[in-house]
């Protein structure tokens, strides 16, 4: 019976996708004016936490960012993640990737979708599929500091220090009061100094 509300309300949820990509701009076309107010908001809070040198107002730069990354312009992408994030919290993660799974199907431009996908991937121990998505998400936002940590932690766990070392640089790169990303360098850096030992 889930399944059957799932794959109902899933179905539902597309035939809305279709109409609202009646009034999506076609290639060549430039985007709607609040698409292009909307990314010109964030690259400048991407430029400002860049060079926030405080700890807290950083993570509050940080917060407005994820909000920002996190619309997706189009209420049906944004309440099927609000439903994939439900069932993330009830653990519910197979129903979770079917909501996801619509959401990069339907939205495939849409970076948040993907990132949401690999976390869960992760969270189940999928770390190919995770590295896939999360890749994907790179390629739509290079600047998904949350999406870059992600990376260098799965390549931290699978013992590739030196690829996770430079992942976490380019997080720092973008969020340079990432405190997590810090430690997580510091802590690289010893066991590979250590190897040289």
């Amino acid at each position: 019976m889930v399944r059957f509300l799932i794959a109902f309300s899933i179905a539902f949820l597309a035939s809305l996708a279709a109409a609202q990509a009646e009034d999506e701009p076609r290639p060549g076309e430039s985007l709607p004016k609040a698409a292009e107010e909307s990314q010109t908001r964030l690259d400048a809070l991407f430029q400002t936490l860049k060079k926030e040198p405080n700890e807290q107002a950083a993570r509050r730069i940080a917060l407005r960012i994820g909000r920002a990354l996190s619309d997706s312009d189009s209420d049906t992408a944004n309440l099927l993640m609000g439903w994939a994030n439900d069932a993330i919290k009830a653990e519910k993660f197979s129903v979770a990737l079917d909501f996801l799974d619509q959401v990069t199907l339907l939205f495939p431009t849409y970076p948040e979708g993907w990132n949401r996908r690999a976390t869960v991937h992760f969270m189940m121990n999928d770390h190919a599929r995770a590295m896939a998505d999360i890749s994907r998400t790179l390629e739509l936002e290079p600047r998904h500091f949350g999406a870059l940590a992600g990376l260098a932690r799965i390549l931290q766990q699978s013992g590739r220090d030196e690829q996770a070392l430079a992942a976490y640089e380019k997080v720092l790169e973008i969020y340079p009061m990432l405190r997590s990303a810090q430690s997580a360098i510091a802590e690289i850096s010893d066991e590979l100094d250590g190897q040289g030992i």
